[in-house]
């Protein structure tokens, strides 16, 4: 079969986005890490609208087929690994036949969804991608009093509350689905909700009521809520995979409770830094770089 070069140069890519973030912890300049980042972003995103929900979500199972299958022959019965129908929820053909039983899951429940799953799908996609890209286009050129600040503001607000209504509706599902950690996961992801759309209305609360320092302080905890959803989220899945494949339901459920928490310490972490660098240089607050 041919290999899929799409999921090889993911991993290819990802080396490279390491060497940037310890490049960029570093130097404390991080623009070319969060481009890089939000490329990666769309790379994985917008091939579910051009290719669809299945194809979208057997290129994300093949990324941690190669992970969770590491150091199997491929015969073992793991209670975490488990088979999909004539092997279609992956890109890697007859190469890995088990699958994290998370994936397989999620796979099953688009490649025959009812018509609104998908379309919340879709929803949650489309518009937690454009928040993604324009809270980054308001951290790198913050404007004070600016009119295209505020619409933009307004803008990724109002995508933001479409992504995570999308989102709950699809969280409220997983109570019946025991490999994504069934009623604990449901309410983790609602905890994530809950943590992203928190940031993101306190830092509206306190642009609201005159307070600029306030704001900016929390647009940089909702910036780590977001990257903590997406990419920690990810990322941990990643690191678990293969050290509970022996369990089931543990795997998804874990980075519901953690990631957004994580991704929120990070960025205020790098912000209280970054603050004091400028502080030491005499340069007072700088954006985001």
């Amino acid at each position: 079969m041919t290999l899929p070069w799409g999921v090889l140069g993911f991993y290819a890519a990802l080396v490279v986005w390491i060497g940037m973030l310890v490049q960029s912890f570093r130097t404390g300049v991080w623009r070319t890490f969060i481009l890089f980042g939000l490329g990666l972003t769309l790379f994985l995103n917008v091939r579910y609208l051009i290719e669809g929900v299945p194809a979208g979500a057997a290129f994300l199972i093949g990324i941690y087929d190669m992970i969770v299958n590491f150091g199997l022959s491929g015969t073992e019965q793991l209670k975490g690994l488990t088979t999909c129908p004539n092997n279609a929820c992956t890109v890697w053909g007859d190469i890995y036949m088990q699958h994290s039983a998370w994936s397989a899951s999620f796979y099953n429940r688009f490649a025959n969804a009812p018509p609104t799953r998908t379309v919340m799908l879709y929803g949650h996609i489309i518009f937690n991608t454009t928040t993604f890209l324009l809270l980054h286009v308001q951290m790198f050129r913050p404007g004070g009093s600016s009119a295209w600040h505020k619409l933009i503001g307004r803008v990724t607000f109002a995508s933001l509350t479409i992504a995570l209504f999308c989102g709950g509706w699809l969280s409220s599902e997983f109570s019946s689905v025991p490999s994504y950690g069934g009623v604990w996961a449901q309410w983790g992801f609602y905890s994530m909700i809950a943590l992203v759309y928190g940031t993101a209305l306190m830092g509206v609360v306190a642009i609201r009521s005159g307070d600029a320092e306030a704001h900016r302080v929390w647009m940089w905890r909702f910036a780590g809520s977001m990257w903590g959803a997406f990419w920690g989220y990810r990322v941990i899945l990643l690191v678990l995979d293969p050290i509970l494949r022996y369990t089931d339901g543990w795997t998804f459920l874990i980075p519901s409770w953690v990631s957004v928490p994580a991704g929120i310490l990070i960025a205020e972490a790098i912000r209280v830094r970054r603050d004091r660098r400028s502080s030491a240089f005499g340069r007072g607050v700088v954006p985001a770089e």
